[in-house]
């Protein structure tokens, strides 16, 4: 199962090791679901993992991203859409999963269209236990 990841998810599955996001974040360890992620998703998952108040250590930081870089696939960069967004620097996510099929999950379902595809954590586990 194809899905891209927002931030948000990412950082709260290291924050808080037994939410939905940390359950989501072990299942793409387990290898059942393939992350889609672009050159600008990866920089933002460095770019808020390295931000100081969320004093989230550096090598926990890098063995995410290593984990993320070697496991999730690599697309090139989608056209951007003209779906209007509240948060322009959501259109990445949005965008992305809506080219490679991908299911979305974000905790900020108030930032996207109500699509199919654009999943919380829990909406997107209860799907995927079904």
């Amino acid at each position: 199962m194809k899905v891209v990841i927002d931030t948000n998810v990412i950082i709260s599955s290291v924050l808080s090791p037994k939410g939905n996001p940390a359950e989501i974040m072990q299942l793409f360890d387990m290898d059942k679901l393939q992350l889609i992620y672009t050159d600008d998703i990866l920089a933002e998952y460095k770019r808020v993992l390295g931000y100081k108040r969320l004093n989230i250590e550096e090598s926990t930081q890098s063995d995410l991203i290593g984990s993320l870089q070697a496991r999730g696939t690599l697309i090139a960069e989608p056209p951007a859409s003209a779906m209007p967004l509240p948060d322009e620097s959501d259109r990445k996510f949005y965008d992305t999963a809506k080219v490679s099929g991908a299911t979305l999950i974000t905790g900020n379902l108030k930032h996207y269209p109500d699509e199919p595809f654009v999943k919380s954590p829990t909406d997107f586990l209860c799907t995927y236990r079904q």
